[in-house]
């Protein structure tokens, strides 16, 4: 069963690349939480393919459009949405989907169409002398399924299938932000070779040092957000941007691909979230984010680094202000600590490229790789962070409501 989250809060997803639409069902938000499709629109259209120059030239307007789990007694306001009309034997059926509510607690459900669609590209990989994309899941999902393999785009397998991602990251955060002023952010903090020399959670840290405190203001949250959002690229280093926008254009030039390190940071997560152990938020975080689709390495608070240093350089000071570094990245022992959670995620070079290479057909027959027609991103890191944020968002999500369900009081069991 594919569900991302859970068991409390999670998200499924239903859908193909080059399918009619992409499906998602949210379950376990709590009632009461005012939605908008405007409000998931903004994070749907920065992971949207065509939304950035420097990404996939497939344009998608990936408009979101909710069908359930939503209510208002203002029936003006909540059927205002899009008209969906269906024609079938010459009948058409037209509905209204829903434009804003309240969550009532039910699954919510969400399509988003797709329309900007070329499955003829993908005639080159199709049947079982079907060429075999190096790095891609080609040859695998065709054994796996026995023959029965959507080839269009990477079907399943493809970066769109993380609409559901944003989508139930999208509500996660609505709520976290309404109940505990949550703000999930990601900063590109490496292309290729080429590394930024400012972080997001290196700013942060600056910010607590400023005033002794890690709960960061909604005004100092708006300013990073509209600074990444001005960028060329999402990263809060402008130097970096330049050169890095450069070295994403000659590898597209170049018919070649670049890996990316994105850094993701959440503030004001409330402390004591998380379990010590098989529930632990560190071991769940590590597999949402690693987990997304080119992922290949995700690193807590300064990661890697830490192998080289002694345990005396290494722990944070503690005050009565809270951990005066987050040197663990906002975890101790898989519960937080009040201090930002801070991941920085490895994602490969786009498998999808022009050069030539080494390969099979699905018949293991080898073969000199060319690719015939298709489209990518240069750099899967330009569109990663919105998805990495969401996936953050939803285990934050489930972990405070598994925090929650531990706190169980008589009056909330009350009808009379």
């Amino acid at each position: 069963m594919e569900i991302l989250g859970g068991p409390l809060f999670a998200v499924a997803g239903a859908g193909e690349s080059h399918g009619p639409a992409m499906t998602s069902i949210v379950f376990g938000c709590p009632p009461g939480l005012q939605v908008s499709r405007r409000a998931l629109q903004k994070y749907l259209d920065r992971r949207r393919p065509g939304g950035s120059k420097h990404g996939t030239p497939r344009n998608e307007a990936d408009k979101v459009i909710f069908l359930s789990g939503l209510y208002s007694e203002d029936a003006t306001r909540l059927l205002s949405g899009p008209e969906i009309a269906i024609e079938i034997e010459g009948q058409t059926t037209h509905t209204q989907a829903y434009e804003e509510g309240f969550t009532t607690g039910e699954p919510i459900a969400v399509i988003v169409l797709s329309a900007s669609k070329k499955s003829r590209d993908y005639a080159q990989f199709a049947g079982p002398r079907g060429e075999v994309r190096p790095g891609h899941t080609d040859l695998l999902k065709y054994h796996k399924s026995r023959g029965f393999v959507d080839v269009r785009g990477g079907g399943r397998s493809s970066y769109r299938s993380t609409i559901s991602d944003v989508i139930g990251g999208s509500i996660a955060r609505l709520y976290l932000a309404q109940r505990f002023g949550v703000a999930f952010l990601s900063s590109i903090a490496q292309v290729g070779t080429l590394r930024a020399s400012r972080s997001l959670g290196e700013h942060f840290e600056q910010v607590f040092q400023q005033q002794n405190s890690w709960q960061i203001s909604q005004a100092e949250i708006h300013r990073v957000e509209a600074q990444l959002a001005a960028a060329e690229i999402y990263s809060l280093d402008t130097d970096f941007v330049r050169q890095a926008v450069q070295l994403i254009k000659e590898a597209r030039q170049e018919g070649d691909s670049l890996g990316a390190m994105v850094e993701v940071v959440a503030v004001n997560v409330p402390p004591l979230v998380g379990d010590p152990l098989y529930q632990s938020l560190k071991l769940r975080l590590m597999g949402a984010l690693g987990g997304l689709n080119a992922a290949q390495s995700c690193e807590i608070g300064d990661g890697i680094a830490v192998v080289s240093r002694r345990g005396s350089e290494n722990n944070d000071p503690i005050r009565q202000s809270g951990y005066q570094r987050n040197s663990h990245g906002g975890l101790i022992g898989g519960v937080t600590t009040g201090a930002p959670l801070v991941c920085r995620v490895g994602l490969k070079p786009t498998s999808t490229i022009n050069k030539p290479q080494l390969s099979v057909r699905k018949n293991l027959e080898e073969i000199d790789f060319q690719l015939q027609k298709g489209r990518h991103d240069p750099c899967v890191g330009v569109r990663a962070g919105v998805t990495l944020e969401s996936r953050m968002a939803i285990e934050v999500m489930n972990a405070v409501l598994m925090q929650q369900s531990a706190r169980v009081e008589g009056e909330s069991f009350r009808l009379f």
